[in-house]
């Protein structure tokens, strides 16, 4: 969608442009929220173009940036239009980006695991004793007998004749690789093989496993034992293997898909 080539009189607001273009991806307002960590409210407010909330006109360019990468729209014509409508663009301050910043949902961070950490560091104590004295007992039952002949050479190793020697099978590789995943789980991989993809992916009981912006190149694997229910936004753009198996002619470039695998899937890759 451009806002930038039409009349004055005939160009969308920015927040309508960015709603029309969520509708057009098949986007709930939650699902960009998730994507962009934009709060809720904050979305519904922009898209109505009310920017007050969004606490001064810097903050409100890189919201409109985040609204607009997460619906693959380009943020350069919306920001321009909205400098237009508020007065210029001002000069750039240090407290932009912590502010900024702040108006986004973060996550916690993790804590350092220190129990596993303790029980590792115990583990591979008792492997390195045990070693010690395997090898030490190795090393006194090999010297010479006492009273032996201390000359003597071991005895030589059997030999095969070449017929009876079989060359190693390797497998497929394709085999192979469905063969090590679990069969009792369904496992999908989404790589953004041709451009980026916005993906997300919940378990069979609605639970939120993958959520976000798949950058062209990156990969995605997601498992679970019931069933993976998977959006694709761009699909046409996307690579995907179910179960080892690629899954072909998924969608075209700029369609959203919505697709449901078991541990059964796919039955024919």
């Amino acid at each position: 969608m451009s806002i930038g080539n039409s009349p004055e009189a005939d160009r969308p607001s920015v927040g309508h442009a960015l709603q029309q273009a969520r509708i057009g991806a098949g986007l709930t307002v939650e699902e960009v929220s998730t994507t962009t960590r934009v709060r809720i409210p904050l979305v519904h407010a922009i898209e109505q173009d009310d920017f007050s909330r969004c606490g001064g006109d810097v903050y409100a360019r890189g919201h409109i940036r985040a609204l607009a990468r997460a619906v693959a729209l380009d943020p350069r014509p919306l920001i321009d239009h909205f400098d237009a409508e508020h007065g210029g663009r001002p000069s750039p301050t240090t407290l932009a980006a912590p502010i900024y910043e702040a108006e986004r949902i973060r996550s916690e961070p993790r804590r350092p695991n220190w129990t596993a950490a303790m029980v590792a560091a115990i583990v591979a104590v008792i492997g390195f004793v045990g070693f010690t004295l395997f090898t030490g007992g190795d090393k006194s039952d090999g010297g010479p007998i006492a009273g032996g002949d201390t000359h003597a050479k071991p005895a030589p190793a059997p030999t095969r004749h070449p017929s009876t020697i079989k060359p190693p099978i390797n497998p497929d590789p394709s085999d192979s690789a469905v063969a090590g995943l679990p069969k009792d789980k369904v496992t999908i991989k989404v790589t953004a093989r041709d451009g980026q993809s916005w993906i997300s992916a919940k378990d069979a009981n609605g639970k939120l496993l993958e959520d976000g912006l798949l950058k062209q190149g990156e990969s995605k694997t997601i498992t679970d034992k019931e069933r993976i229910d998977l959006v694709l936004g761009n699909a046409g753009a996307v690579q995907l293997y179910v179960n080892g198996k690629e899954v072909k002619e998924i969608g075209d470039k700029g369609t959203v898909e919505r697709l449901s695998y078991t541990p059964g899937d796919p039955q024919a890759g």
